[in-house]
């Protein structure tokens, strides 16, 4: 060995190795700027500007939507021991704010308080009762909630529909009613029947009816009902709400502008409808941000008249049972999409529709000895991300991205200060996004909301938490998973799996870690 290391061609061999190692060594200097380790790649870069707030996301901007006999379900039929389990599903979505909730859908057209001397009319199915309305009353003072409650106008009667109104004021307490709505649907009743008789459908409004026969009945029930904000039309589509000015130039009395909406419908649908309910139908952007943006004149003829636009019931599927779809996970990435898609158009809220038995229920809620539990679906997960993504003060951030079609991003900053930036992938391929934020931060951290997979209704975590199979308590168990993103001078690059969302918190450095 000593004399081969003596020999020549172990001087050359030696030679050449140093040759090619310097050559390799200078290359790769060249490439990273001298030394500086590479930077990660990513297949999207993401600007999002701190400097320049945008629009506030409204106080309760999340509610829920409830229909009438759904409340004792859900809270319970005691108003002195309210299920504690729900009351905390509803502070989820309104964390440090007073909740708003709708009681209304079809049951407020199927619904009265009780008139001495009078019979209920033909299409009622539910009795206002002194105990409901405890129940009630017990609920928002506990939440401090602002009740918007449905009051018939299909059983065409405005003085049953003023009785009604005025229990409802006097027994839930006219400071937490937000408004009454009057009616629910209207552009739906010649199309639906209201009740059956003898086997044949009884409509509660002739073919002919309208938009302007509805706002001769709006304007005719104005004028019994008390004198607290009244909102409306609460039209199911885009049929009616194209003449919604000519609605809102004719009642002055209007103190809230609603309209309801689902993207997709199983009855009436054939499977190739672009309507009929699939996972990727659901997860395409025309059922969430294209839906949002379908809004926008909407809120702003409503500002025009100087008033607010709510989107007071809104879910996955209506007319029927889904639950493959709606009870899926793709529900969850639908509803943080939909949510910030409306918000970016300043619809001043969402109440998310839910009811025992619903296709879409977001919890079926069981009690058994004085105890109670709530078992959560996917969809839910996704509202709760929202409402962390959004804390009390929150307002829009300007974000601009190279475009990836299954990735949606949006941000928000709060008011201590700290930004939050929320990417979905609705499509079957992991993405890296390079996300840029100018500024010092005190520390950038990720948290992921996942499943197993798109059509998964089980498994789903928010940044390593679930509520199980049944939670007691309302509130996400396990230990917290959230991960450190390095700052490659002001870029934070993100993985983002397929099917999943993330959100990226930076902290100011004057507010410190999240």
């Amino acid at each position: 060995m000593n004399a081969w290391r003596r020999s020549p061609f172990f001087r050359f061999d030696v030679a050449v190795v140093s040759v090619v190692a310097t050559l390799i060594i200078a290359l790769v200097l060249a490439g990273t700027g001298g030394g500086d380790p590479p930077r990660r790649r990513a297949d999207a870069a993401v600007n999002v500007d701190p400097s320049a707030p945008g629009p506030a996301v409204p106080a309760g901007f999340v509610g829920l939507s409830l229909e009438y006999p759904a409340l004792e379900a859900y809270a319970g039929s005691d108003p002195s021991s309210l299920d504690p389990v729900f009351e905390q599903m509803v502070r989820n979505l309104a964390p440090g704010q007073s909740p708003i909730l709708r009681i209304g859908g079809n049951s407020a057209d199927r619904t009265w308080w009780p008139v001495t001397g009078e019979s209920p009319p033909a299409g009622v199915t539910f009795d206002i009762d002194r105990r409901w309305l405890d129940v009630t009353r017990a609920l928002a003072q506990k939440l401090g909630a602002h009740l918007i409650l449905g009051i018939n106008l299909e059983q065409d009667s405005p003085k049953l529909a003023a009785a009604e109104a005025r229990a409802l004021l006097d027994g839930v307490g006219r400071q937490s009613v937000r408004a009454l709505e009057l009616g629910n649907e209207p552009d739906l009743y010649p199309a639906f029947p209201w009740y059956r008789s003898a086997g044949h459908a009884i409509f509660g409004r002739p073919r002919s009816y309208d938009e302007a026969a509805f706002t001769r009945d709006f304007a005719g029930f104005t004028g019994a009902l008390p004198q607290v904000p009244l909102a409306g039309p609460s039209l199911s589509g885009t049929m009616w709400t194209r003449d919604l000015g000519q609605f809102l130039a004719a009642e002055p009395h209007l103190g809230l502008v609603t309209l309801h909406r689902y993207p997709l419908q199983v009855c009436l649908t054939p499977r190739t409808s672009a309507r009929y309910p699939t996972i990727a139908r659901l997860l395409s952007p025309a059922t969430s941000t294209g839906l949002a943006e379908s809004f926008a004149p909407y809120v702003s003829l409503a500002r025009a008249y100087g008033l607010s636009l709510r989107v007071d019931e809104l879910n996955t599927v209506s007319c029927g049972a889904d639950p493959a779809v709606s009870k899926s996970f793709a529900s969850a990435l639908w509803a943080l999409n939909t949510l910030f898609g409306l918000a970016s158009v300043g619809v001043s809220g969402v109440n998310v529709h839910t009811f025992p038995g619903a296709g879409y229920e977001l919890f079926k809620v069981t009690e058994s000895g004085g105890r109670w539990r709530a078992a959560v679906s996917p969809e839910y997960y996704g509202m709760v991300m929202f409402a962390e993504a959004t804390p009390p003060g929150s307002h829009l951030l300007s974000v601009s991205h190279t475009r990836v079609p299954e990735v949606d991003v949006w941000a928000t900053r709060a008011a201590d200060g700290a930004v939050r930036v929320v990417l979905t992938n609705a499509g079957p391929r992991t993405h890296e996004l390079a996300v840029r934020v100018p500024g010092k931060w005190g520390s950038a951290t990720l948290t992921r909301l996942i499943a197993p997979g798109p059509s998964a209704t089980s498994g789903v975590t928010l940044g390593g938490q679930s509520f199980g199979a049944q939670t007691s308590t309302g509130v996400l168990a396990g230990r917290a998973q959230t991960a450190s993103v390095p700052d490659d001078d002001g870029r934070y690059v993100v993985e983002l799996p397929p099917a999943s969302a993330a959100m990226l918190v930076l902290s100011s450095r004057a507010a410190g870690h999240r």
